[in-house]
């Protein structure tokens, strides 16, 4: 069996350790990965973001299984271009990564269905956030909507602080598309699970 393991992080290197030890794997390429992981897997110079260029790759190569590890192509939808190729992929199509990319769809989903989270309300336009921030009170956190490299949290105290989270997302556009809206929610303390 030919895998493919799409990524460069830790999380990756540890799908190339275990994807390894399985007797019924070949060969296995990762894309980009790192150095550690170029000691387990050969490292193709294919960005994570490149969909066509790892889907051609992995034509070229007869690829028996992709696992995917970053959220961004699976946010752009890899998942679901391999599939309209016959690829057999691991990860969730572009509709199900959702639940990662973008935290407005988690939380109306969550809510839709009863699942418990933090209250929260959802902002294209920062005079209505700050306006709702002075109005609700602290302590508050502010997200942006999107995949902002684990960036896109801010755990609010004071007014000033989620005023400056709110202006720097929406306004000065600190993560781009990512931030084009905001959640304001509740902040709850406790254990994460």
């Amino acid at each position: 069996m030919r895998v493919l393991v799409i990524g460069s992080g830790g999380r990756e290197h540890a799908l190339v350790w275990k994807i390894a030890q399985s007797e019924l794997v070949d060969k296995i390429f990762c894309a980009p990965g790192n150095a550690g992981i170029g000691s387990l897997a050969e490292c193709i110079d294919i960005k994570a973001e490149d969909i066509s260029g790892l889907l051609e790759f992995a034509v070229k190569e007869k690829i028996d299984l992709t696992v995917v590890g970053p959220e961004m192509p699976l946010a752009l939808g890899i998942v679901d271009e391999f599939s309209k190729n016959k690829m057999s992929t691991f990860g969730p199509t572009k509709g199900a990564a959702q639940l990662e990319s973008s935290k407005v769809f988690a939380k109306e989903l969550m809510r839709k269905y009863g699942v418990p989270t933090a209250d929260f309300r959802v902002f294209d336009n920062a005079q209505e956030a700050i306006r709702y921030v002075n109005k609700r009170g602290m302590p508050c956190v502010v997200k942006a909507e999107g995949l902002a490299a684990g960036k896109g949290v801010v755990v609010c105290q004071t007014i000033e602080e989620a005023a400056k989270a709110i202006d720097s997302i929406i306004q000065e556009g600190i993560f781009g598309e990512a931030g084009k809206r905001i959640i304001i929610e509740d902040c709850l303390e406790g254990q994460e699970v």
